[in-house]
C-alpha cells in the first residue's frame, strides 16, 4: 500500500479525486448533463462515480460512505429510485441525505464517495 497521496483531475480549486492509505476520496459529484430533472441528473452524477472510482481502482461494491445533497428533499424518493436501481444488492454503504443549498442552482444533487481500493 502506497504512503503517497494520489489525485486525479487535478485543477486550480480541487481534485475530483484523493487516493490514499487503499481509500478514494471522491470529490462532491454534480450534474454535468443539462438535464433539469432529479432522475436524469441521479443518473448522471452516478456514472460519474463510477467512472472515477474504476480509475481510481475500486468500484460501486467498495463504497464505505456516501453523503447525497438533494437541493429539494422532496426529490428523495426519485432519486432513489434511480439509487436502488444503480446499487449492487448486498453492497448498499451507510449513506446520508440532506437538504442543501448547492453551488449551482441548476444542481439538483451533489453526491460525496469515499470507497476502499480493490485489493
Amino acid at each position: 500500500m502506497s504512503t503517497d497521496i494520489q489525485r486525479l483531475h487535478v485543477a486550480a480549486r480541487y481534485s475530483e479525486a484523493a487516493v490514499f492509505n487503499g481509500v478514494v476520496y471522491l470529490a462532491g459529484m454534480v450534474p454535468e448533463c443539462e438535464a433539469t430533472d432529479i432522475r436524469s441528473q441521479t443518473a448522471d452524477v452516478l456514472q460519474q462515480i463510477e467512472r472515477r472510482l474504476t480509475e481510481a481502482g475500486s468500484d460501486k461494491t467498495r463504497i464505505l460512505r456516501t453523503q447525497i445533497y438533494l437541493q429539494h428533499i422532496t426529490d428523495i424518493a426519485a432519486m432513489n429510485e434511480v439509487w436502488d436501481a444503480w446499487v449492487v444488492a448486498g453492497s448498499a454503504p451507510p449513506r446520508a441525505t440532506v437538504q442543501a443549498a448547492l453551488a449551482d442552482p441548476a444542481y439538483l444533487i451533489e453526491v460525496v464517495v469515499t470507497a476502499a481500493v480493490k485489493p
